[in-house]
């Protein structure tokens, strides 16, 4: 029983509705023990982020993942990770490694790089095909290359995953959250980019990255507690589960459970 537990009530989720990943920037296991034992149901996919994977003791990062697993959260390494992979002609070595260590879910993106839709419908479906989730994420790296995207080139983009057979389609938005997708250069939501992208999509489809606390809000007031959001910092996991139940000033009686 959670203290305090007649002001507040379960959030009601529905299947792959209400998703929560983490950016795990490389904690350690007993980082990841302490932080699970508080926050641990409200995270339901643990990005390990960009390549952080790749320079920790390879048992180190399976007792990890393993960790995660017996919490009912589907770890990741992260989209860097996999974009190295494919330039240096080593993506199945990557997904053999993958599923040897336990991931359960890959990213695949073009943040950095550049892949032809061609290309990316055959590594989608060859992914998909070895059994893992599949997350896509939408948008550049580097700000400049990511203005050249309008909001209906975004909507372009996350269809063809989505008819690729992705899984969830992740709106780029960095750790950070400023000057990329959905965000100017102040972090703040441009709101038209948004409402062209659910005008054209199905929003349960999305994981936004929303770093920030006022990204965090506005989705939250838009499109309800049960809103997808990713690159959520380990400190902010509880902080975010008390702004989707309301028990925030920010949404306090303005959400519905």
């Amino acid at each position: 029983m959670n203290a305090f537990d007649f002001l507040t009530k379960d959030r009601i989720r529905a299947p792959e509705q209400g998703i929560t990943m983490m950016l795990d920037k490389g904690m350690g296991p007993n980082m990841v023990e302490d932080f699970l034992e508080i926050s641990g149901p409200y995270v339901d996919l643990a990005k390990f982020g960009w390549g952080t994977s790749a320079i920790h003791e390879r048992e180190l990062i399976k007792y990890k993942i393993d960790t995660y697993l017996s919490n009912d959260i589907i770890p990741y390494p992260g989209g860097t990770l996999f974009e190295l992979a494919y330039i240096r002609d080593k993506l199945d070595k990557f997904l053999a490694e993958a599923d040897e260590l336990g991931f359960r879910a890959i990213e695949i993106s073009d943040g950095t790089v550049d892949i032809t839709p061609e290309e990316r419908n055959r590594i989608i479906g060859e992914v998909k095909e070895l059994g893992f989730m599949v997350l896509t994420e939408v948008g550049k790296k580097d700000p400049k290359k990511d203005h050249h995207f309008t909001a209906l080139d975004r909507v372009n983009l996350v269809t063809l995953d989505l008819e690729s057979g992705a899984d969830k389609v992740i709106i780029e938005g960095r750790e950070g959250g400023k000057d990329l997708g959905i965000y100017n250069n102040k972090g703040d939501v441009k709101e038209e980019d948004v409402q062209v992208l659910v005008d054209y999509l199905d929003v349960n489809k999305l994981i936004w990255e929303a770093p920030q606390k006022n990204q965090q809000a506005y989705l939250i007031l838009k499109f309800g507690s049960n809103v997808n959001l990713g690159n959520i910092s380990p400190e902010e996991i509880t902080s975010l589960e008390t702004m989707r139940r309301g028990l925030r000033g920010d949404t306090l009686g303005k959400v519905d459970l």
